[in-house]
């Protein structure tokens, strides 16, 4: 059995620094003279506490790596112990919120999913509010150095082709995730502040504005507000779309950037075919919107963008009930969903590279055929792409498609119809938020779905997250044993 305390110690100073960080909407709820400070200050005790046990507990361990196994199950592991205590607050106090459901909103908050359980949010403590936008935020940077650090050496769906330009790491995976996490945090703080500078100056509330700087830049979608992102229509949308966009592209190019070199940015393959994307398909959805459901320009360009923004970069905000727009509309949403922004970003789902490398795989296939003899290989970025990236990549898309299937028939077995549980189990899978339906669709929430239902599209949060193969990695057998 391998050595899990390197892991529990890492997890416990986790916990304590996200105790601590409970003391800030503690003091918003003291601000507003909101009783349910005393809540905050209940479960940051509690939290850090059982983290600063934990910690101690494994504090004789390894200084300066970790093993695959130990990655593999820090990984899992920070994703799951931390829902438990983002947890807290939502389950005393003005909310005394179900452990099933307080559970799925802090998982859905950690992985920036943005699917909520929780109605009357224009009524909720302020405290609450912002705790919600916090967890979403801290998600965002979290799934970032994940991205960047664990992943490329896990070879996670593709992942090791970044590997190079996440920084070389093996056996120095904490001391670098720490550097790393600094200089990433540095830029997603001082964007997240641009962002909240912005909507402040487009007419949001400061309260409001900070809320959704926050699950902007970690492309969340939580709001606070019933009516999602539809409370600030106008021009608040155009600067939404904007910095939904920013936040889905990679961050080890404003890394770069930053250090004075601004090619990369311009010259990634990945960031030219995601915003290709985005432009193709807003401008389908704006003709769509002004041929068939006879809508002004300006108006069919704003929703267009918006909502096109929201879903491809799994924000999971709405504006409308883009579901009214016509049978076309619900389809395309659906799909794009299933696209996802650019890897080492705060986007969710497949990601835009992986449609790239899945293609370039098409191709070199499609000229074997043409031509048996020649020599044919994949191409990323100009550069020829290994067996092993393509087959990680290809393995990835048949566990995705697996993935939703399974899930699918599982909520269907709870008693879900068809649109919800696919949906649902989309939705869950590749983090974007809203499903379809009234029931779980832009205008509506999770709430009435059953306890089983909300448990499984929780773990289904989880693995997506994580790019599913480190979650079913840990579940196999020989993981253990070896």
């Amino acid at each position: 059995m391998f050595d899990l305390r390197p892991v529990g110690f890492i997890i416990g100073q986790l916990a304590v620094l996200l105790g601590l960080t409970m003391l800030i909407p503690m003091a918003v709820d003291i601000l507003y003279q909101n009783g349910h400070w005393k809540i905050f200050l209940e479960s940051a005790i509690i939290t850090v506490l059982l983290g600063g046990m934990i910690a101690l507990a494994s504090a004789n361990r390894d200084r300066e790596g970790l093993s695959i196994q130990q990655t593999f199950l820090l990984t899992t592991g920070v994703w799951l112990a931390l829902p438990v205590f983002g947890a807290l607050p939502f389950m005393f106090g003005e909310l005394d919120a179900r452990a099933v459901d307080a559970f799925f909103e802090a998982m859905s908050g950690l992985t920036t999913t943005g699917s909520t359980v929780f109605t009357g949010l224009d009524d909720m403590p302020e405290g609450i509010l912002l705790w919600r936008s916090m967890l979403q935020w801290f998600g965002g940077i979290g799934i970032i150095v994940v991205a960047m650090v664990f992943l490329p050496e896990l070879r996670i769906g593709g992942m090791q082709i970044f590997k190079s330009e996440a920084f070389d790491t093996m056996g120095k995976i904490l001391p670098r995730a720490a550097q790393i996490s600094a200089r990433i945090s540095t830029i997603y703080l001082g964007l997240t502040f641009v962002c909240f500078l912005t909507y402040v100056a487009f007419g949001l509330p400061g309260f409001m504005a900070l809320n959704h700087a926050l699950t902007t830049m970690s492309t969340g979608g939580f709001s606070t507000h019933d009516a999602s992102f539809g409370e600030y229509q106008g021009a608040p949308e155009y600067v939404a779309s904007v910095f939904m966009i920013f936040a889905s592209l990679p961050f080890v190019r404003y890394v770069q950037l930053v250090s004075g070199s601004s090619r990369p940015l311009f010259l990634d393959s990945q960031i030219r075919a995601y915003i290709s994307t985005i432009v193709i398909l807003v401008v389908l959805v704006t003709l769509y919107r002004v041929l068939v459901n006879s809508d002004h320009y300006e108006h069919a360009l704003r929703e267009a963008l918006f909502n096109v923004t929201s879903i491809i970069s799994g924000t999971g905000y709405a504006s409308v009930d883009y579901q009214l727009w016509g049978p076309f509309p619900i389809v395309l949403f659906f799909f794009i969903g299933l696209i996802g922004g650019c890897a080492g970003s705060t986007a969710c789902s497949v990601k835009i590279f992986r449609y790239q490398l899945l293609f370039a795989a098409i191709r070199a296939q499609i000229s074997k055929i043409h031509s048996p003899h020649g020599m044919f290989r994949p191409q990323y970025d100009k550069r020829p792409v290994s067996e092993d990236v393509i087959s990680s990549v290809m393995a990835f898309f048949v566990m995705f498609v697996v993935s939703i299937g399974v899930l699918s028939v599982l909520l269907g077995a709870t008693g879900l119809d068809f649109v919800t549980s696919v949906s649902g189990a989309a939705t869950a899978i590749a983090n974007i938020g809203p499903g379809l339906g009234d029931t779980i669709g832009p205008s509506g929430n999770f709430a009435s779905l059953n306890d089983p239902a909300k448990w499984m599209l929780a773990f289904g949060m989880l693995i997506g997250r994580l790019e599913l193969l480190v979650v079913y990695t840990i579940l196999t057998v020989r993981f253990w044993r070896g």
